[in-house]
């Protein structure tokens, strides 16, 4: 019998000359060799930074030695309901058949969002979670030779797709903490193929109302792709709420992208979707990977889009937290700048310190200087005993950390 030989390959056992199977001597460490920078990557790739999404509550209890149920996690702007019932019974019911590849096509999701939103499936783009009709904006339509326009504080992916595509960010001064809208249609050039927009806004809570939007709309090239980033915008009360959807009939160059992580509660499956003209979807789906989105996510998300129930209990869940914590940060004489979806964005001073001293009283927030607000922190609104442990633990956390200072 012969061995085959592969590189790099030595096999823990060998035969014998009577068959019989013999340890063999054990082989020696390959020895790691150092990279050396020769790996060909483009240098707008090479001087990307990663995302940094928030801290996990596994790793915050292993840092800190704290029992997991004792940790409050506001970093992440999830829903603190969680799933809704519905969905967790659709997840069950598809695990049996977790060993085929998901409908690539999302039918069925694509057959009720049509049916709610009133247009025609090939209007509609799935992908996993709204960050990725983001990333196909970017893919179909950013290049080295090319700019997108964004809002100074805006959702960090804005400018991350921009980068990885070897395009140039326009990334206009921001208004009271939110979008200029006047001043993001100046800053459109000949080279522009894209701009996002978010609203309500991330991570400043900033809303632009419906005639200001629909006249930024109206003042933009039909070359130039509009994202209307819409993740929160469950989270609106109805006064506010505005019918974009019809804004996609009347602009060939609008792409709605929506979520399920937020009010619909499934972060965790990653599932979002776009809606645009056929022209417009034809080439994000050009792009899309093929089976982006599990069978286990497009049935939870079924289920979730049919349960208004849940939706409005998360809804009114979300504008009582987010009073009680905007009052109380107030009554704190600390500024706030007001929210329209489910977080708090509160001016706390030494921000990266305090945000370390929440952590060791198991309290996860966001700290927020990667988008050049270094003395602020993002607090997700929360059930009522996680905004009571934040609160609670605040003026302890501010204290110390301000005495570093002294």
């Amino acid at each position: 019998m012969r061995i085959l030989s592969l590189p790099g390959f030595v096999p823990e056992r060998r035969m014998s000359a009577d068959n019989s199977c013999v340890r063999g001597a054990a082989a020696p460490e390959t020895p790691v060799r150092a990279s050396t920078g020769a790996i060909p990557a483009l240098s707008y790739v090479r001087e990307v930074a990663p995302y940094a999404p928030g801290k996990p509550i596994e790793e915050l209890a292993r840092e800190f030695g704290l029992k997991v149920q004792d940790i409050v996690k506001l970093a992440s702007n999830e829903n603190p309901l969680g799933a809704p019932e519905t969905a967790r019974r659709a997840i069950a019911a598809t695990a049996h058949d977790v060993g085929r590849y998901p409908d690539g096509n999302a039918y069925a999701l694509k057959n009720m969002l049509a049916q709610r939103l009133g247009v025609p499936q090939d209007w509609l783009t799935i992908g996993s979670g709204s960050n990725d009709i983001l990333e196909m904006a970017a893919a179909t339509l950013l290049a080295p030779g090319r700019s997108c326009v964004f809002s100074q504080y805006s959702f960090a992916v804005y400018a991350l797709a921009t980068q990885v595509r070897g395009a140039r960010a326009i990334a206009v001064r921001a208004r009271d903490y939110g979008h200029d809208l006047t001043q993001m249609a100046r800053a459109v050039c000949a080279d522009t193929r894209l701009i996002y927009l978010a609203n309500p806004n991330n991570p400043t809570g900033t809303f632009v109302d419906a005639p200001t939007l629909e006249a930024f709309l109206g003042a933009i090239a039909p070359d130039v792709v509009v994202v209307l980033d819409e993740a929160y915008n469950e989270y609106l009360p109805p006064e506010l709420r505005y019918d974009s959807i019809a804004w996609v009939r009347r602009f060939p160059n609008l792409l709605i992208a929506r979520t399920f992580s937020k009010a619909y509660g499934l972060a965790g499956l990653r599932v979002g979707y776009g809606v645009a003209q056929t022209e417009l979807s034809g080439l994000l789906n050009r792009v899309r990977l093929p089976f982006n989105v599990s069978s286990t996510a497009q049935a939870a998300a079924c289920a979730a889009l049919a349960d208004d129930e849940f939706l409005q209990r998360s809804y009114q869940l979300n504008r009582a937290g987010l009073r009680e914590l905007s009052a109380a940060l107030r009554a704190m004489d600390l500024e706030i700048v007001p929210s329209f979806a489910n977080f708090v964005l509160v001016r706390v001073g030494p921000a990266a310190r305090v945000y370390q001293e929440l952590l060791a009283r198991g309290v996860i927030v966001r700290p927020v200087g990667n988008y050049d607000l270094p003395e602020w922190l993002r607090v997700t609104v929360g059930l009522p005993h996680e905004n009571e442990c934040f609160l609670k633990a605040l003026p302890e956390a501010l204290a110390a950390a301000r005495a570093c200072d002294l």
